[in-house]
C-alpha cells in the first residue's frame, strides 16, 4: 500500500445519494480508493399541507429557527421563496449546514462546538428564555432530543416535518449483490438511518457473515450506538464528525493493522 495512496484499490461504500456523494467519492479517490456509491438513504419533501403552510406564514413570530442538516436547509427553502426582514435568528448543527446557509446569504447566529444534538442543547441553553419561540424543521425519523431539551428550559418549540427519508429500491439490490460477492471492503455510515437500512438488507438476504471481513467506520456517537446495538464492531470513528475526518480515521486504522 503506497503511503501517498493509503486506500489504494480499497472498495469503499459511499452511502449518499446523487448530489451529495460527489465530494465524498472524490475524497476516497484522492487516497487511491474505489468509491462505490450506493445511497442508503434518500430524501423527499412532504406534500404541502395545512400545518406546513400555516407555520411558514408566521415565520416572523419565531425567535429562532434550527437547521440540523444541509438536507433540512435545501428542503426548507424549496418551500420558502425568500427571506424577509422578520426571518428568525438561525442556529445550526455542522459546518456543511452553516456553509449552505451562508451561500444563500443567510446569517448563522449559533453553531455548537461539537456537531451533535446533546452538545447543541447544552451550548444553546444560555440563549433560551421562558416563552422563546423556536421552529425546528426536520425529517420524519429525526430524534426528539433538541425539542425536548429546549422545552425543559422553557422554550416553545414547534417541530415541523418537511421531508421523509427512505432507502431507494435500486440500492437494496445493488447492496445485496455487492455484499454477497464480497465486493465492499470498507463500510461507512453517516447516520443511524444508514445503519438501519443496510442491516435491513443484510437481514433480508442473510448476509450477516459477509460483514465480518469489512472495516466499519461511522460519524458521531448516535450512529456508533446504533452499530453497537446490531452487534457490529466500529473500527474507525473520528472525534470531529465530518466525512473528511471519518476517511482519515479509516486510514489511521489501516496503518495500524498494516504496521
Amino acid at each position: 500500500m503506497s503511503p501517498s495512496l493509503p486506500l489504494l484499490n480499497k472498495k469503499v461504500l459511499v452511502p449518499r445519494g446523487e448530489g451529495q456523494a460527489k465530494s465524498f467519492s472524490e475524497l476516497v479517490e484522492r487516497y487511491g480508493g474505489i468509491p462505490i456509491e450506493i445511497p442508503l438513504i434518500a430524501f423527499r419533501p412532504i406534500e404541502k399541507n395545512q400545518r406546513l403552510q400555516e407555520s411558514l406564514m408566521v415565520l416572523d413570530t419565531y425567535d429562532w429557527i434550527i437547521f440540523t442538516s444541509s438536507v433540512t436547509v435545501e428542503t426548507f427553502f424549496s418551500f420558502v421563496d425568500r427571506v424577509g426582514e422578520g426571518f428568525p435568528r438561525v442556529a445550526v448543527i455542522g459546518k456543511k449546514t452553516e456553509k449552505v446557509l451562508r451561500e444563500r446569504g443567510i446569517r448563522v447566529d449559533f453553531v455548537p462546538s461539537v456537531y451533535v444534538a446533546e452538545e447543541f442543547v447544552a451550548e444553546f441553553l444560555p440563549y433560551v428564555k421562558p416563552g422563546i419561540r423556536v421552529l425546528l424543521p426536520k425529517g420524519n425519523l429525526a430524534r426528539e432530543y433538541i425539542a425536548t431539551g429546549l422545552r425543559k428550559a422553557g422554550a416553545v418549540v414547534d417541530e415541523l416535518i418537511i421531508y421523509e427519508n427512505y432507502m431507494p429500491e435500486e440500492s437494496r439490490e445493488k447492496l445485496a449483490k455487492m455484499l454477497s460477492e464480497r465486493e465492499l471492503e470498507i463500510l461507512t455510515f453517516t447516520s443511524p438511518s444508514t445503519v438501519d437500512h443496510l442491516m435491513d438488507v443484510v437481514g433480508e438476504y442473510g448476509l450477516t457473515d459477509h460483514l465480518n471481513e469489512c472495516i466499519i467506520a461511522c460519524i458521531g456517537p448516535v450512529t456508533e450506538k446504533r452499530l453497537l446495538e446490531y452487534g457490529l464492531p466500529i473500527h474507525a470513528s473520528p472525534e470531529e464528525y465530518t466525512v473528511d475526518e471519518m476517511v482519515k480515521s479509516v486510514i489511521d486504522f489501516l496503518e495500524k493493522i498494516n504496521g
